[in-house]
């Protein structure tokens, strides 16, 4: 008997991965790059990629064969991966006891759970992923939100019909623009950083007190309302009607005085908080810019109209919708290193075998009993 041959047909056979092409038209990025694909091989695992499924990051098939991979169809994969939550018709391609793993929105109401559960499939939702140090590298919001803070000010910026550094020149002095953050988590700290390095003079508010020395730590000033909403797990609790009230006044006064406001706030499973009046955008110099990047909640100003830019009052009030997918190289690395991690903790020598006693697995799986507790963890 040859030997070699019988240790080969002993193997046990790695699990399987697919990486699908995403559907919606306006999402490009994809849920695995070809650089993380030798690691993945290396541990036993098959990669199968759907033809085209890196075309909207500007990735070819070939450099994904050339790394190793597979063309063919990724909907038959033990496990498969994919970006954006799927839609009824992406549902019905999975089969009983497979595995799915991408943003599910859990939270949503229009949410595809049941119908996940339905088939069968065992899914994970990236968003669900406990914040916990040991999870970082898996932390697909925060990864995307890094991306979505720093197109925002980009965004503002262009928009703006001011300059935003101090400008030095024969004719005189500009002043900077002020730039006024609100919702100090991943994306206001990307975009406050990013607005101080376009050279604006930033500020950051928060309702979580404690963020007030990160806001610092980026070269920002720090508004204080004299309000703190502090909650469990590193999320804002809901204000109270007085709070809101209070918060309200104190912030329609001070907006007034900026020339951009980034808003990154949000709630789980909540209505965007409104931080912005009617009456603050009022206030505001013609020309100003506030960029909602809460509109797919309702938006955090209340004249804001979710994937859309308009001018009301003089100020131009725009809220773009999925910015990552603006930023597709960038935002698929980033996102493939949260999926290839989050795939290691799954494997044991190659094979799916997740432990549902670790937390970070427990959590995240949305289909099993601990759903509606891992919901509760989705990230503002």
């Amino acid at each position: 008997m040859d030997t070699t041959q019988s240790a080969q047909t002993a193997a046990p056979r790695g699990a399987r991965v697919g990486v699908v092409r995403e559907t919606n038209p306006d999402e490009r990025r994809v849920a695995l790059v070809p650089k993380i694909i030798p690691a993945l091989l290396k541990q036993g695992v098959e990669v199968v990629v759907e033809a085209g499924a890196g075309l909207g990051a500007l990735i070819p098939d070939e450099a994904y064969t050339e790394a190793g991979a597979t063309l063919g169809d990724p909907w038959s994969a033990e496990v498969v991966v994919k970006v954006a939550p799927p839609n009824d018709a992406e549902i019905a391609k999975l089969s009983a006891g497979q595995t799915l793993i991408g943003f599910l929105a859990p939270r949503n109401a229009d949410n595809k759970i049941g119908a996940l559960k339905s088939a069968g499939v065992q899914a994970f939702a990236v968003e669900a992923i406990p914040r916990i140090s040991r999870a970082q590298v898996m932390d697909a919001l925060s990864s995307q939100a890094n991306v979505a803070g720093y197109k925002a000010v980009l965004l503002a910026a262009s928009e703006s019909t001011r300059f935003f550094p101090m400008l030095t020149t024969a004719a005189g002095t500009v002043k900077p623009a002020t730039v006024l953050v609100l919702g100090v988590g991943v994306a206001g700290l990307q975009a406050l950083a990013t607005a101080k390095r376009l050279g604006g003079r930033t500020t950051g508010y928060d309702v979580r007190p404690e963020v007030a020395d990160q806001v610092r730590s980026v070269g920002a000033q720090w508004l204080d309302l004299g309000i703190d909403a502090a909650g469990e797990g590193g999320y804002a609790r809901e204000l109270t009607d007085d709070e809101k009230a209070a918060q309200q006044q104190a912030l329609e006064n001070a907006i007034k005085g900026f020339d951009v406001v980034v808003t990154t706030a949000l709630v789980p499973g909540r209505p965007a908080p409104r931080l912005v009046t009617a009456a603050a955008v009022e206030g505001m110099k013609p020309g100003s810019v506030i960029v909602d990047l809460a509109g797919e909640t309702g938006g955090n100003c209340e004249l804001t109209e979710p994937g859309k830019t308009v001018v009301r009052h003089g100020v131009t009030i725009a809220s773009p919708l999925n910015l990552p997918a603006t930023m597709p190289e960038h935002a698929s690395e980033l996102y493939s290193k949260n999926i290839a991690a989050l795939l290691e903790l799954m494997l044991k020598d190659g094979a799916l075998a997740p432990d549902f006693e670790d937390q970070v697995l427990a959590d995240s799986c949305v289909t099993r009993e601990r759903s509606e507790q891992s919901a509760q963890k989705v990230e503002a």
